[in-house]
């Protein structure tokens, strides 16, 4: 099983959380596209989008470098900042202000100077359009726009002509097919210096101040439907990506609203302790008797927006703002074990790591070792280890499944009072079987 594939991390200190850089970086020379998402919690399509992008897009020139979740507090929170507006704080910020540390780093990633152009990712009100039509397609909206803070930079020969680029990216877009006819993008100059003393607070103004060319991508808020929405982020970013001659692969199809949808819920796995392992696309809304630490739990999510906090005596695990499961812990002292686990499976002894999950077709057997093996929804009497024990689906209660599926089963491992490791037994069904 191998988690947090193809990027470099970075890890920085927000106020609770971390965010991290993840740097897609090809063999060929290039430009780089710095991607910014989440400096508004309550803005989906602004950090699920680079959070899809760092997981099923393959760079092949040029370099891509991809923050999801930049105010990963306000993410979890759905809110659009717990410590006040962070997208307000990069002119000045005060040491004591909570996101002090996640503005002073990302600012030092602008302006690192192999960094060519910056998008930062929005959900926005309403339908951006030139001419007032009615209260939600208006030029005060800022949906369904791609966001600059002036005309161009001048003397900046390197993408500087940022409307001139922004109206290429939305001609595109709007020659694509849109779900719906009034989706379609416009350019907003908000004309930062002279017309918007708030803007003046922005990251995108920071960028340009320096010499950076930024840019805005502004999805609808008034679009629900978040598959819509990262398609059309997606699509926008594709378009900066050729104008910048970086080269992609993406490994589904963009205009397949299904296999969108699809990749958009895999929520992955997370780790626990190097010992426990669950699948978060199909989890319970929660699980009972977690066997953790008493603190000091480390989770390792597959997820580029994976994160956790603990509140009133449970953990709740988060994908973006979608609150997936909560585990309500029960503490031991935690072991590290120096071998696998031997078990029978369909009448085959195979060799399984803690934190691991196995299919099992009929039945499954674990076969007897040093440790005391509980296996949560079995029952039989006279028991003290369930262990060198035949056993199919129908011997487990399915109430105890970890999954809605009712398909996956905790086996966990115990010896002199201390817990070694668990894993997930999983009935795998047949294509053929409901």
């Amino acid at each position: 099983m191998k988690f947090l594939l193809l990027f470099i991390p970075l890890i920085i200190n927000a106020a609770n959380l971390n965010f991290e850089l993840f740097k897609k970086e090809s063999n060929e020379k290039g430009n780089t596209l710095l991607i910014i998402g989440g400096i508004h919690g309550d803005e989906p399509g602004g950090y699920f989008a680079p959070a899809f992008l760092e997981k099923y897009y393959e760079i092949k020139s040029g370099n891509v470098w991809v923050i999801p979740d930049l105010n990963a507090d306000s993410i979890m929170a759905n809110n659009r900042g717990l410590y006040n507006d962070m997208n307000r704080k990069f002119s000045t910020i005060e040491k004591s202000d909570p996101d002090y540390d996640t503005v002073t780093k990302v600012k030092e990633i602008i302006l690192d100077k192999k960094v060519d152009l910056i998008l930062n990712l929005h959900d926005g009100y309403g339908f951006y359009r030139n001419k007032y039509e009615n209260a939600i397609f208006n030029p005060n909206a800022w949906g369904q726009a791609t966001i600059i803070d002036q005309e161009k930079i001048n003397g900046l020969d390197k993408f500087g002509n940022l409307d001139e680029i922004a109206s290429q990216v939305n001609n595109s877009l709007n020659n694509d097919s849109l779900f719906k006819d009034f989706h379609s993008f416009g350019v907003k100059n908000t004309e930062t210096k002279f017309k918007d003393e708030q803007m003046q607070l922005s990251l995108t103004f920071f960028a340009v101040t320096h010499n950076k060319p930024a840019f805005a991508i502004e999805t609808s808020k008034n679009i629900t439907d978040l598959t819509h929405k990262v398609i059309y982020q997606l699509k926008s970013i594709e378009e900066f990506m050729n104008i910048m001659h970086i080269k992609f692969e993406r490994k589904f199809d963009i205009n397949s609203y299904d296999d969108v949808q699809k990749k958009l819920l895999d929520f992955g796995k997370v780790r626990v302790n190097n010992n426990i392992v669950f699948d978060l696309s199909d989890i319970k809304n929660y699980t009972k008797f977690v066997p953790l630490k008493e603190n000091d739990n480390e989770f390792r999510f597959e997820h580029s927006l994976g994160a956790y906090k603990y509140i009133d005596g449970r953990y709740e695990i988060y994908i973006g703002n979608i609150k997936v499961t909560e585990f309500y812990p029960q503490i031991f002292e935690i072991a590290k074990a120096d071998k696998n686990i031997k078990i029978e499976v369909d009448g085959k002894v195979i060799e399984a790591p803690f934190a691991s999950q196995i299919d099992i077709k009929k039945e499954f057997k674990i076969v007897k070792s040093d440790y005391r093996v509980n296996i949560i929804g079995f029952s039989k009497s006279g028991l003290d280890s369930e262990d060198d024990v035949l056993i199919e689906e129908k011997d487990i209660q399915d109430n105890y499944s970890v999954d809605n599926g009712k398909t996956k089963y905790r086996a966990e491992f115990y010896k002199d009072g201390k817990f070694y490791g668990m894993i997930i037994l999983n009935f795998k069904k047949e294509k053929n079987e409901k």
